[in-house]
């Protein structure tokens, strides 16, 4: 009896130590976790940037960078552009800082540590803001999607990325992980609206069933003008 209780102890441990560096790496176990995720998503990060038309000079940022990898294609897809990553655990921005160094060196990349909910830059500033696998944890996603429209040109792509999703093959297993995880959980449709209700116009959103990876693609609409008050009626000739 005594055992078992060892064993589930040790389960237990293992799996809060696990969830919580899905969340926020840091230290050792959080290294090994980016390396893993870097390794593990870099076939899905190709095909969501394959279908979104990137120029040479782009500006983009990449929120919750994690280990830096998509970065680091971005950066290769656009020449003489320039891209910034942000994530909120220093672990991370150390490993996306190391992962960029021919880039930084070159000053087409920059990392910083930071939230997605008070992005540090100012209104209008990427033509694309991506977001790979990382999304499910933020702290309000309605609030922190309209963030992200803030820091984007007119017209410039916002990209969610992500291999979980409500409705996916094999969904009876992914279920119960993203609840222990204390993540949100989406459906297609459901990533459609949020990026509806977030201001975002031309939503596409698209599956590649056999992989269980799914892409949902917002483009900044430029807010309308206010309409000019009606000028006064000319007085009665006297």
């Amino acid at each position: 009896m005594a055992a078992q209780l060892i064993k589930l102890a040790l389960l237990a441990a293992a799996t809060f130590i696990v969830v919580r560096q899905c969340r926020k790496p840091s230290w050792l176990p959080g290294r090994l976790i980016i390396k893993g995720m870097d390794r593990g998503h870099r076939g899905m990060t190709e095909w969501a940037l394959d279908g979104i038309p990137i120029e040479k000079d782009f500006t983009m940022l990449d929120v919750g960078c994690g280990g830096g990898r998509a970065v680091d294609l971005l950066a290769s897809r656009a020449p003489e552009g320039r891209v910034y990553g942000i994530d909120y655990s220093k672990t991370s921005v150390a490993a996306a800082t190391r992962t960029n160094a021919r880039h930084i060196a070159e000053g087409r990349v920059q990392i910083c540590h930071g939230s997605v909910s008070a992005l540090p830059f100012a209104a209008r500033t990427f033509d694309l803001v991506t977001a790979m696998e990382t999304h499910y944890y933020w702290p309000d996603l309605l609030a922190d999607v309209k963030e992200i429209r803030r820091v984007l040109k007119p017209g410039g792509a916002f990209v969610i990325v992500a291999e979980a999703y409500r409705g996916r093959r094999m969904d009876w297993l992914y279920r119960p992980m993203m609840a222990l995880l204390g993540a949100t959980y989406l459906t297609l449709a459901q990533h459609r609206q949020l990026l509806v209700d977030a201001g975002y116009g031309n939503v596409d959103v698209q599956a590649n069933e056999s992989k269980g990876w799914m892409r949902a693609v917002g483009r900044a609409v430029p807010e309308a003008a206010p309409e000019a008050a009606p000028e006064a009626p000319p007085e009665a000739a006297r």
